[in-house]
């Protein structure tokens, strides 16, 4: 079928162009998007930073859609469903049979090659094939997917699903590094690394999980404001505190018992190590490519007994977890609505600009 898709031919360029769409395969199923979230991992493997990524693609990975065609096999998704679109796994790898799909042995290629789990593609152009970035290529008003990495979405209406596209990616990771990773004692303290979309999700599920003092530190003070809204009780500018670690160190009476790191600024990495009190956990979610931070082993992991963890996707098992976040979503406690902003399909280069410059905190397109 004939698609309306955002081409990525080369590093940094984005084209709105006709492409073709083949069927769905048996595990599969064909979704008509209706919104899909504008991700900084996108502009990462547009821009050439991600070095798994082959050009041409389709990126874009926070698809809502409505299912319009299902494969064979699939049991699990009927036509009409609702669905959130999310990351992709093999299912097969002892990882995905331990129900941590996060961990795939096979998560490099599946995410960024363009390739289906098969190894074929379902998108051509010309007689070219374009890549499907995380397996969804869901800057399109048509994709299809793996049933694996499509999660159906109960009790939501069509206006409403469209503000929950970054469940399939941001907020799952920002809330998935509280409630998953770390999982927080009530009465703990957590600290915030960057208080962006996933950020925010992340304060948001740390008053869920009842910490007592919940730290957001960024340096766009408009964005700390609105962290207080979610659940921060306490927010740091650090373009005008000298030393954060310290700062938060006298906040939290020692050190954090938890720190989330998802700025994508790798100083910030040690930073997250060094707010916390001894058997501490640091967790970096967040995309730095081949950057390097310098950590002294014995004073600063070994002696406090911290521990220093890295996480994709919010270790989640998105089947269990997305439907989770909806359901605190409707109850009111997760609140991710309130941080989007709408574009059409045709300014996809205006949402990207947007998304850059922290004018927006999470982009959403949206599809005829």
């Amino acid at each position: 079928m004939e698609i309306k898709a955002a081409v990525t031919k080369e590093k940094g360029a984005l084209s709105i162009e006709k492409a073709e769409l083949s069927g769905p395969k048996a595990t599969e199923v064909l979704v008509k998007i209706i919104a899909s979230g504008v991700c900084h991992t996108d502009a990462a493997g547009i821009q050439g930073f991600i070095p798994w990524v082959k050009f041409p693609m389709v990126f874009g990975h926070e698809g809502v859609g409505i299912v319009k065609e299902v494969g064979s096999a699939v049991d699990s998704l009927k036509i009409g469903d609702r669905v959130g679109l999310t990351f992709p796994s093999c299912g097969a790898c002892s990882y995905c049979l331990n129900e941590a799909p996060y961990a795939c042995d096979h998560v490099n290629e599946l995410f960024f090659s363009g390739a289906y789990k098969d190894g074929t593609f379902r998108i051509r152009q010309n007689g070219r094939e374009l890549g499907s970035f995380f397996g969804q290529g869901a800057f399109a008003d048509y994709v299809v997917v793996d049933a694996r990495n499509a999660v159906k979405i109960d009790g939501v209406t069509d206006e409403k699903v469209k503000y929950l596209c970054s469940l399939g990616c941001g907020a799952q990771t920002g809330a998935g590094a509280v409630l998953n990773r770390c999982k927080p004692e009530p009465a703990s303290t957590l600290v915030v690394f960057g208080a962006g979309g996933v950020g925010m999700a992340a304060i948001m599920a740390a008053k869920i999980a009842g910490c007592v003092k919940i730290i957001a530190v960024d340096i766009v003070a408009e964005r700390l404001e609105l962290a207080k809204e979610f659940g921060a009780t306490d927010i740091i500018n650090a373009k005008e505190i000298p030393d954060v670690a310290a700062k938060i160190k006298d906040l939290t009476d020692g050190g954090a018992h938890y720190s989330i790191e998802v700025s994508g600024v790798p100083e910030l990495s040690l930073q997250a190590i060094q707010c916390l009190r001894r058997l501490g956990t640091a967790v970096v979610s967040s995309v730095t490519g081949p950057a390097e931070i310098s950590v002294v082993i014995e004073p600063m992991i070994m002696n406090p007994s911290i521990t220093f963890a890295g996480l994709v996707e919010g270790g989640s098992n998105p089947q269990a977890f997305i439907p989770r976040l909806v359901e605190y979503y409707k109850a009111g406690q997760f609140p991710i609505d309130r941080l989007v902003e709408f574009y059409p399909f045709e300014d996809i280069g205006k949402a990207f600009e947007d998304s850059h410059s922290g004018k927006v905190i999470k982009p959403i397109l949206l599809f005829d």
